[in-house]
């Protein structure tokens, strides 16, 4: 007999292929260096790493005695702190993500990287961005995958909030370092270069997923055309598609690139995907290739 499904989101497969993967998070670990004292901290766990030459005023018991017998020469012990990360997970529901599929792989990406968060015992909140104000308060644990997929499966779409003022409220409200997995298709306008900054200076290391439509990443156009932008209602008749294509991948590479400063600027990750990918591509494939997940 076949297990129930836990979440209209992801298998049971993937959540099983999921089991044997981590986020790959580039502020997981502190350096403790000068000897300093390792207070134990519920959440953390250190390891060795290295040696230094012991300077007066180290803490003498993290000095290496054994090396000290042999060579008269006194060396300190230096560790990695591995601290408790907190994985928020923020959705747009703007109204340009309900295209093509958009906004339900960016619910299947959230519930794929919030699964990784959990089953690590670490922290993990989710939020939507661009509209009405809904949040998943931080949770921990397998025991909260019911929860974390029950909001999911509601996030209701829709609205024209810009991305940095959805970001800017999810912050009030968050507590602790580690990674914001932004996932839009960053088409909704607004200050990106803010937003960024606002996750950054929260010590939040910005894993940013661009999802866009088939139709947006290889339009095909002709004849007298109107444009109708779908967060603003407003609209801009062409009297022929012409260069305008041309124009709109030079365009559409520009952003793309645009993004992928702002995130690498800041020690974070980019990634552009289509909307018609499978979740199975982009998670075990595309993600583990990138280093993303190991």
């Amino acid at each position: 007999m076949n297990a129930p499904q836990l979440t209209s989101l992801l298998t049971n497969r993937d959540l099983d292929r999921l089991a044997r993967l981590r986020l790959n998070a580039a502020r997981r670990f502190t350096n403790r260096a000068r000897g300093e004292h390792l207070a134990a901290q519920g959440g953390t766990s250190t390891e060795f790493c290295d040696f230094r030459d012991y300077s007066p005023g180290d803490d003498v018991r993290f000095v290496d005695w054994n090396i000290f017998a042999r060579i008269e020469r006194a060396y300190v012990k230096q560790f990695h702190q591995e601290e408790e990360m907190h994985v928020a997970v923020l959705v747009d529901a703007s109204n340009s993500m309900l295209f093509e599929g958009k906004f339900d792989l960016a619910r299947q990406l959230a519930a794929a990287l919030g699964v990784l968060g959990l089953r690590a015992q670490e922290k993990v909140s989710a939020g939507a961005l661009g509209g009405a104000a809904q949040r998943l308060r931080p949770c921990t644990g397998r025991m909260s995958l019911p929860k974390l997929f029950t909001f999911l499966e509601n996030l209701a779409p829709g609205g024209e909030t810009p991305i940095e003022q959805g970001i800017e409220l999810f912050l009030r409200q968050h507590r602790g370092r580690g990674v914001a997995v932004v996932l839009s298709d960053f088409l909704s306008g607004g200050d990106l270069r803010r937003a960024f900054n606002q996750l950054h200076s929260a010590g939040l290391e910005v894993f940013a997923v661009q999802i866009l439509a088939p139709s947006e990443l290889a339009p095909e156009l002709a004849g007298d055309l109107r444009f109708v932008d779908c967060e603003t209602l407003g609209h801009l008749d062409i009297s022929s598609a012409g260069d305008l294509l041309g124009l709109y991948h030079e365009y559409r590479l520009a952003h793309e690139a645009q993004l992928t400063g702002l995130c690498q600027q800041r020690a974070g990750k980019f990634l552009s995907v289509s909307a018609a990918e499978p979740i199975e591509q982009v998670v075990f494939g595309t993600m583990r290739k990138k280093g993303w997940i190991v």
